[in-house]
């Protein structure tokens, strides 16, 4: 039995760092379609575009659809991951830059957590949150000293503050879910349940401010479509119900590190030579999380 706890524990890991490989890119390729898109057309456009993708998928797979409780917790993951935060980061990205939403972001370690002990039922252990703290607080210290973090909240942190809120929330339903659906199908049923609220809204937006955009604004619009709000989940979703929520969540430590990179990478943002070091202390915090043990193991998982 501790082998295969252990064997779950390493693919969910693996799993989890795909995904977030995955969603690093997410806010540098929404900070370039917005200059040039209606920022409700890229929130809710790409979930339409993604429910399609969805949809195929499920029918050539025959999934079978989900219990009465399971559409309303998916109800819960829609509304985090596939309304909430398309929407709140992509309004902060018309006067925010890329670097500067990587502040916030750092905070969705924390609130994956706090939500996968609320929703989850998982019980991290005190090492976990001493580990997890020290990762917050050493992103933190490297936003700050590479010039992300200027001035009092505006508006626009304040939709990157719901947008993570909202999406620590989607992360924790949808991995727990997960455990019953697997990853991919969890994120496509959330997609398809979305659609009544994303159909709508995309073409009330597409009608006011009609889409144009030059082919590196429709590529980022496609990467949002493809990876950011379909092809991450499966990976990241199967990882949380593999790995337990609140463990591999905290891989997203990580995550604002990467976004800087291709920030200045994509967009010319400055990244100061502290994310060196910040990278090799996030990295030993994210180590130090893997060798701790809830209390509350995660229920073995039959899909992925």
């Amino acid at each position: 039995m501790p082998v295969a706890v252990t064997a779950d524990r390493v693919t969910g890991l693996v799993l989890g760092a795909v995904g977030v490989l995955a969603f690093s890119l997410s806010l540098p390729m929404t900070r370039i379609v917005v200059q040039q898109l209606d920022p409700w057309f890229v929130a809710f456009g790409r979930a339409v575009g993604a429910a399609l993708l969805a949809w195929a998928y499920l029918r050539l797979t025959g999934a079978p659809r989900p219990t009465r409780t399971q559409w309303r917790r998916l109800a819960v993951v829609a509304a985090g991951v596939v309304v909430g935060f398309p929407l709140f980061t992509s309004l902060a990205l018309t006067t925010q830059t890329s670097a500067h939403g990587a502040v916030v972001i750092a905070v969705l370690p924390a609130m994956t957590a706090i939500f996968a002990v609320l929703r989850a039922g998982e019980r991290p252990p005190a090492t976990f949150w001493a580990a997890g703290a020290a990762g917050l607080l050493a992103v933190l210290a490297f936003l700050a000293t590479s010039g992300a973090v200027r001035g009092a909240l505006s508006v626009a942190d304040l939709f990157m503050l719901a947008a993570v809120v909202l999406c620590g929330l989607g992360y924790a339903e949808g991995g727990a879910l997960s455990r019953e659906l697997g990853g991919a199908r969890t994120i496509c049923w959330a997609l398809l349940v979305s659609l009544p609220v994303t159909v709508p809204i995309t073409v009330v937006a597409a009608a006011v401010h009609p889409p144009r955009a030059d082919p590196a604004g429709w590529a980022a619009f496609g990467y949002l479509t493809v990876v950011s709000m379909f092809l991450g989940f499966f990976a990241w979703y199967a990882g949380l119900a593999r790995g337990g929520v609140a463990q591999v969540g905290q891989i997203q430590l990580a995550q604002p590190v990467l976004t800087l990179a291709w920030s200045a990478l994509l967009l010319g943002e400055t990244v100061t030579p502290a994310s060196i070091g910040a990278a090799l202390v996030v990295l030993a915090c994210v180590v130090l999380i893997q060798r701790t043990r809830a209390s509350a193991p995660a229920p073995a998982v039959g899909k992925v």
